[in-house]
């Protein structure tokens, strides 16, 4: 379906869409995706750094359990 998508068919619509939006607003729009793309990609990356931590709730699910059975 794609494929039959030629340089002309992308050059019109590159022309309606100028046409809608205008230059100026195409270019706010670009600069805040691209802001976009570069803060998920370094949220990404910081979650990766990030070492994960286990956390063992062994020994205080025990504790809570002695607790309710000495409650009982």
């Amino acid at each position: 379906m794609l494929s039959n998508i030629g340089p002309f068919q992308l050059l019109i619509v590159l022309a309606i869409v100028l046409a809608i939006f205008g230059t100026k607003r195409l270019r706010t729009l670009g600069s805040d995706l691209g802001s976009a793309v570069k803060g998920f990609r370094s949220a990404v990356n910081e979650a990766d750094k990030e070492p994960s931590e286990e956390i063992d709730f062994s020994e205080s699910n025990a504790a809570n359990k002695n607790e309710e059975n000495n409650n009982s």
